[in-house]
């Protein structure tokens, strides 16, 4: 069986293809196509409230691409969702009866704990025992902050706060105080045994490959203090055409990675992981719970 995903988040648009495979009763994926678009809703939503007519157009072209796609690849199911640019814009469930009623594809636009609960299934599997976790999560308009204790979720919080929506410094400031009054709050939550932070949105996958670190290895806290310093001295065409980032990213990794950072350091955590997983990835693992009877019918 093949699954596909879609995530139209604030900056990025995402599609995961991955195959479902059977072993002996256990089940595990293979992605076998992934499409990043740089769609940048945030861009609009955040300064205007609107998507705008040329990112109406563009998500209507790549849907329509992601619809081919799906169909030469004969998925069997799938599903879209959409987080803050989209659930803020005055206009997006309106664009979202367009897409149904021109291309017969849904967009869910969920809220930050629905995304949440969406990460959650992506990062549970790298969870282990008796181990304290803080997850932050870094999009274009929101973060997201979830405190892991022996496996299970205990706490989590959503802000509007973001790799976009962070322009405005006086609202950026207040923002960031809230943030570590929340984490200074759980303090004694966090301090109870040992405790790692995990990283997860597309900023912080591309810190992890600046540091030429492989997916699975730790990072200092100390080493994103310093690649952070680094990245300051570029200019933004200096990331885009001597660090070879996308213009999309070039803008975007210096605010999240002081979030990322500043999460760390609020909670006192010298080590960091990222696994490299997202929203599409919880969606993947959402179809085959829905379909788990037919997976093992099947095999």
């Amino acid at each position: 069986m093949k699954l596909a995903a879609i995530d139209i988040g604030s900056n990025g648009a995402r599609m995961l293809i991955a195959s479902v495979l059977t072993n002996k009763g256990n089940i595990s994926t293979k992605d076998i196509e992934y499409v990043r678009y740089p769609l940048r809703l945030g861009k609009d939503v955040f300064t205007d409230k609107i998507i705008g007519d040329k990112k109406r157009e563009k998500i209507h072209k790549l849907l329509h691409a992601f619809k081919l796609l799906m169909e030469l690849h004969k998925v069997e199911d799938y599903m879209i969702l959409a987080t803050s640019a989209f659930r803020e814009a005055q206009n997006g469930k309106e664009i979202v009866h367009e897409i149904w009623n021109k291309l017969g594809m849904y967009i869910q636009v969920i809220d930050g704990k629905e995304e949440a609960e969406y990460m959650h299934l992506a990062i549970k599997h790298f969870l282990l025992p008796n181990q304290n976790y803080l997850h932050v999560d870094v999009g274009g308009g929101s973060t997201e902050f979830n405190i892991y204790s022996n496996m299970n979720k205990v706490d989590a919080c959503s802000f509007k706060i973001g790799s976009i929506r962070n322009n405005d410094t006086r609202t950026a400031t207040t923002r960031f105080k809230k943030m570590q009054k929340w984490i200074d709050e759980r303090k004694p939550l966090l301090s109870k045994g040992s405790i790692m932070g995990i990283c997860t949105g597309g900023n912080i996958n591309k810190v992890q490959k600046l540091l030429n670190r492989r997916s699975g290895e730790t990072i200092a806290t100390a080493e994103v203090v310093n690649l952070l310093q680094e990245l300051q001295v570029y200019t933004l065409e200096e990331r885009i055409n001597v660090l070879k980032l996308n213009p999309d990213r070039a803008d975007t990794i210096i605010p999240a990675t002081n979030i990322y950072l500043s999460a760390m350091q609020w909670a006192g955590i010298q080590e960091l992981f990222v696994p490299k997983v997202g929203v599409k990835d919880g969606i993947i693992y959402k179809l085959i719970a829905k379909h788990q009877q037919t997976i093992h019918s099947d095999n």
